[in-house]
């Protein structure tokens, strides 16, 4: 009896400790794989880390980030894809048109993010924006109505505008030339499409623009346009011509006259409610592509005055941003 009672004492005893030990296995960590075109710091990366932080992460803590550069160089995306799916990450956050390429091209079973793409159905990423399939989901960052929307700003700021030239970027026209088109006809305005494949051909499209006597330009969506927006802004102000941007960072950061477009902050802090459902066991498949819920309106008056151009009061009641 005593026997009996020993090997029960002693079996609870053991019961008792095993608990502890369990408690004590340390918890997995989600792992982020961040891909983007740039380098560091980048503000809407930032934007990306302050989602996460609302939602209650805590990063090296809650959730672990790895980053991967390209450093402006597209052809390192590939490697740097590799890369995170090597290390087993649980999802991709890819910004922008390479990073995502290369993260499709590199898995097909890795949940994908993407926190701004342009027309993503149109380019084949996905299958509908209701249901993407496969391992892509995230936002949008461009909708038809649009280009509409920076022509008809442009016919408010210039009541006699009739032609305007739009900088498009060949590699990167999935349907916003169309829906430009349709814009145009719409108002009016006679429409003068500049291709721009490289920095050399920049000099060439502005003097056609002159030539033609463009009454206004505006940029559509590109990586490429976005990143050599200093040098764009620099030529419309030499041009004396009044411009639309797709994005604040043309105004804002590089001296640009006017843009209208989605809040890419915004959007990437929202990505990190996609990542949230994802590391809770929703599938990419099943996660409807969000469009664009916060757009804003910057307009530069010093930009204005450099051109000689008096922007309407209208116009300036409108905007959510106005650098004086």
């Amino acid at each position: 009896m005593n026997k009996k009672v020993i090997c029960l004492a002693l079996g609870a005893m053991l019961l008792a400790l095993s608990f502890p030990a369990e408690a004590q296995q340390p918890k997995k960590v989600p792992r982020i794989g961040i891909l983007r075109t740039g380098s560091a710091p980048d503000p809407f990366v930032e934007a990306f880390r302050q989602g996460l932080r609302d939602l209650g992460y805590v990063e090296g803590k809650s959730i672990a980030i790895e980053y991967r550069w390209a450093e402006g160089k597209n052809e390192r995306l590939p490697d740097l894809a590799a890369e995170l799916v090597r290390l087993k990450v649980d999802v991709i956050v890819a910004g922008g048109p390479g990073p995502i390429l290369a993260a499709k091209q590199a898995t097909s079973t890795i949940p994908i993010v993407m926190p701004a793409v342009v027309n993503p159905v149109g380019s084949g990423l996905i299958a509908s924006l209701a249901r993407p399939g496969g391992n892509l989901t995230g936002l949008a960052s461009q909708t038809d109505e649009l280009p509409g929307k920076w022509m008809e700003l442009l016919k408010e700021t210039l009541p006699r505008l009739s032609r305007v030239a739009v900088l498009l970027d060949p590699a990167n026209d999935i349907g916003q030339l169309k829906a430009s088109e349709a814009a145009a006809r719409s108002l009016g305005v006679h429409l003068q499409v500049l291709k721009v494949a490289s920095p050399d051909d920049f000099g060439t499209a502005f003097a056609e623009a002159q030539k033609n006597r463009a009454d206004a330009l505006i940029t559509l969506a590109s990586p490429f346009l976005y990143a050599h927006r200093t040098r764009l802004v620099e030529l419309a102000a030499k041009h004396r011509l009044p411009t639309m941007y797709n994005n604040a960072d043309f105004v804002v950061g590089s001296g640009g006259l006017m843009s209208y477009g989605p809040s890419f902050p915004d959007m990437f802090r929202r990505a990190a409610v996609y990542v949230d459902k994802i590391l809770k066991g929703a599938k990419p498949a099943d996660l409807p592509v969000e469009q664009p819920m916060k757009f804003e309106l910057v307009i530069n008056l010093k930009a204005a005055k450099q051109i000689g151009l008096t922007i309407p009061p209208n116009v300036l009641a409108r905007a959510d941003k106005v650098i004086k």
